[in-house]
């Protein structure tokens, strides 16, 4: 089980850690992240957490990954953002077609990128499908070697639908050079996630390129492709804003006694800032230790029952929630003592600030700010 000792960055080594930091502007300034940082992914293979050892993954289970993941957060956000969504992209080699998997994880620096989205359409024909559609939000795209993306089927002019009249959806695998890749990822924070937008227009694809992110679709036996995707997708994601907060939070110390050795407050406004912090931190780590301890205990009762119950999945999804919920109220409420260097973009904890925030619109995790 995890304890609050346990920290982000505890196996993390510093060597590591620099690199990641010390490119992290510049990252931010180009738009993606640098060579320097993809050279670190690829030795560590960290794209592959999942992918299994016979295809030169780590083959990790979920809880190892979900910590690496909030480690490579806390070094930096666009860092373990992208790294979080193109391993939990190339996660879908669960799902692949053998044939494809094999052809795709053939190139050591597989990448996955896409959108879940289901913007697109694919035409069913004699022999696969035609795809046609534009997708956003792309985490990866500069670096990534394949694309996946959702689409509503369509066969004889109509929307291909079940039988309680919902669209049927399914999702494809395209290479990198059957792509248009839309360089339109413009926001304030996760700059260097690259997160462009994609199209296809009348792309023929055959039929083994299609495929669907389901437990009981799943092509490997390893449990983690066996893990509901929702909660798959909560605890990997939960991990970042995790990992983001504690690096806030760490910033915070260190700001706020700078701040005081200068008498940038008075001893009462010395004595709420870090009553302030202590309060937050205490209240975070809890939280944080919450999750942890739920994710190991539901993850071991499932493999030793086979199955993972729908209570158990529900608490994962309380526990990512109420994470969230607290990392956000932490990191707001002591954004405001942080000073002017806070709004400056070329400060570390403004990217941090502003990493957290971006990340913080993803639509899993909107209404939990109640």
């Amino acid at each position: 089980m995890n304890s609050i000792s346990d920290r982000p960055y505890s196996s993390l080594n510093e060597e590591q850690l620099q690199r990641i930091r010390s490119y992290a502007l510049f990252a931010e300034n180009a738009g993606q992240l640098t060579p320097e940082q993809l050279l670190l992914i690829y030795h560590n293979n960290w794209f592959n957490l999942f992918v299994p050892a016979s295809l030169g993954g780590l083959e990790m289970n979920l809880p190892d990954a979900v910590r690496v993941l909030e480690r490579l957060a806390w070094a930096d956000g666009s860092f373990g953002w992208t790294v979080t969504l193109c391993s939990g992209a190339n996660w879908f080699a669960g799902f692949l077609n053998p044939e494809i998997v094999r052809e795709v994880f053939s190139n050591t620096q597989v990448c996955l990128a896409g959108s879940g989205a289901a913007t697109g359409k694919a035409i069913v024909t004699d022999n696969g499908y035609t795809v046609s559609g534009s997708w956003k939000y792309a985490t990866g795209a500069p670096h990534a070697t394949h694309f996946t993306a959702n689409c509503i089927i369509e066969k004889d002019g109509e929307p291909v639908t079940d039988k309680a009249g919902n669209f049927r959806i399914s999702s494809f695998i395209f290479n990198k050079d059957e792509v248009n890749i839309i360089r339109d990822w413009n926001c304030i924070g996760m700059k260097a996630t690259a997160s462009h937008s994609f199209t296809v227009n009348n792309l023929h694809v055959a039929e083994n390129r299609s495929f669907t992110i389901d437990a009981a679709h799943a092509s490997l036996s390893q449990p983690v492709f066996h893990f509901p995707f929702v909660q798959f997708a909560e605890l990997t994601l939960a991990a970042n804003y995790s990992g983001m907060t504690t690096h806030f939070v760490d910033l915070c110390l260190v700001l706020f006694h700078e701040r005081v050795k200068r008498k940038g407050h008075s001893a009462g406004q010395a004595c709420e800032v870090f009553e302030c912090l202590g309060r937050s931190k205490t209240k975070f780590d809890a939280e944080r230790n919450q999750l942890f301890e739920t994710m190991d205990a539901v993850w071991v009762k499932g493999l030793e029952a086979g199955e993972w119950t729908k209570e158990d999945l529900q608490s994962v999804s309380d526990v990512c929630q109420s994470l969230v919920k607290t990392a956000r109220n932490t990191v707001n409420t002591l954004y405001p003592f942080c000073g002017m260097i806070a709004a400056d973009p070329s400060s570390e904890i403004s990217r941090v600030w502003r990493d957290f925030n971006t990340a913080g619109q993803h639509s899993l995790f909107t209404f939990v700010c109640g």
